[in-house]
């Protein structure tokens, strides 16, 4: 969940480009269910039929139609249109095989073409050794029809074990089975570090096939439109993103709205410092511009022990506190000083008071008040503030400050005199959680 936050990385486009636009054609057509494949039910998925479900045990004409549709008419008219453009084709390698013509005219083009999986079906109730099996089945046809290995990938109807067994591969520069950001990002599994380019599902023709989605052209384009303009202004920002688009040849394809498509693309085409890319570009360019890095603190992979010995000194001679945070769900989010200190301060706040003020009295008078070089005057008078202040709230003062601020700490040494017991309990806890904070900053700082 944590992802790059506020601070997203310069992705450096070539050309010092302000967004990224990257056009996506899915090739399903052929590979999708249907009994002539050895399917045990029609197809059901992203058509033009509203409601459809799948026929056990029947072929669906209406179905196999509109999904031939999309390799003789829609493709075509597609391909034409990106003539002059760069495209990242996710062929299903069943797909492929049943178009030799298509693949022809891909290669001619110039696309990349991504590995789509071995058929256009769901995924999620597979087994890992069958899912395995027919990444390994799809690499194979695909390496047979297009002469080439696949280096991309995108499931789509995917299982929660998919991006990892494609990982495992070793051999693709990227997955797409991502829809969680605007930029590349790096996973691990295992020592292996695998680069997601993430896909879209909202800059995708797929919405004119489900009930909520464009029910014209204009709806798509100007979807499209925001899309870029948001992104591209925040590339003027400092702050270049990429676009994905998400294409299908039976969808798309369709002349009532290939011209809302391309009409989005020649507004795109008529601004500055725009990149157009494949996938594989972009991969490639992340790989080199932000290859991946590993910080030698990672909290959430350390054990009890490890984790109280790191961090069990933040919180003034207190290691329950790390102890009780350890026992919370730490994963990568807390691998930053801001994690940490998010679990370490919930578990003192969660202790009792009679704990909470332990803490605040192991700090010594004026603990990280950073003052020295006091004058004997100003040293009876810090003396004889901290002594009415302790006499009076049954713990030392406390300030969380970095530098020598003498005229600052007497100004709110003062003030906070004034509070309550109650109020200046919370107070002080709440510099002793900034003391914290400090000292994990200055720990991540190596």
């Amino acid at each position: 969940m944590i992802g790059y936050g506020g601070k997203p990385p310069v992705a450096n486009w070539p050309g010092g480009a302000k967004i990224a636009v990257q056009v996506v054609l899915n090739y399903e057509e052929g590979g999708e269910n249907c009994l002539l494949h050895g399917d045990g039910a029609s197809e059901a998925f992203l058509s033009e039929i509203s409601g459809a479900q799948p026929y056990p045990g029947q072929r669906h004409w209406n179905t196999e139609s509109i999904y031939e549709y999309g390799a003789r008419a829609g493709f075509w008219r597609l391909h034409d249109m990106f003539s002059y453009l760069p495209v990242t084709l996710f062929g299903v390698a069943s797909a492929l095989a049943r178009s030799p013509d298509q693949v022809k005219a891909m290669k001619e083009a110039g696309w990349e073409i991504a590995s789509h999986g071995l058929k256009w079906i769901e995924h999620k109730d597979m087994s890992e050794d069958e899912e395995r099996a027919q990444i390994n089945e799809a690499i194979r046809i695909h390496r047979e029809v297009t002469g080439d290995e696949p280096r991309g990938w995108y499931t789509g109807r995917c299982s929660m074990n998919t991006e990892r067994l494609i990982a495992e591969t070793g051999q693709f520069t990227y997955i797409a089975d991502s829809y969680a950001d605007d930029l590349p990002y790096w996973v691990e599994y295992g020592e292996r570090k695998q680069l997601v380019v993430p896909y879209t599902m909202d800059c995708n023709d797929m919405r004119f096939a489900i009930q909520t989605g464009f029910t014209n052209g204009e709806q798509f384009e100007a979807s499209l439109k925001d899309a870029f303009d948001v992104l591209y202004a925040e590339g003027a920002a400092g702050a270049p993103k990429m676009m994905s688009i998400g294409l299908h040849c039976r969808l798309i394809g369709r002349p009532s709205r290939a011209a809302a498509l391309k009409r989005a693309i020649d507004y795109f085409r008529s601004h500055a410092d725009v990149w157009f890319a494949t996938r594989l570009e972009i991969a490639e360019h992340w790989m080199k511009e932000h290859p991946p890095v590993t910080s030698a603190l990672r909290p959430s992979r350390m054990n009890k022990e490890q984790f109280v010995d790191a961090f069990g000194g933040i919180f003034e001679r207190s290691p329950w506190i790390a102890e009780a945070a350890h026992g919370l769900e730490l994963g990568p989010a807390h691998d930053t000083a801001t994690g940490v200190h998010s679990a370490l301060v919930r578990a003192f706040r969660s202790a009792d008071e009679a704990r909470r003020l332990e803490v605040l009295t192991a700090h010594a008078d004026l603990a990280e008040s950073g003052i020295n070089a006091l004058t004997d005057r100003e040293r009876e008078t810090f003396a004889a503030l901290n002594e009415t202040y302790t006499s009076r709230f049954g713990f030392p003062f406390v300030l969380a400050v970095k530098d020598d601020a003498k005229s600052g700490i007497l100004k709110e040494f003062k003030a906070r005199l004034e509070n309550d017991r109650d109020t200046e309990f919370a107070e002080a806890c709440r510099q002793v959680e900034r003391i914290a904070e400090m000292r994990l900053e200055e720990r991540f700082k190596t």
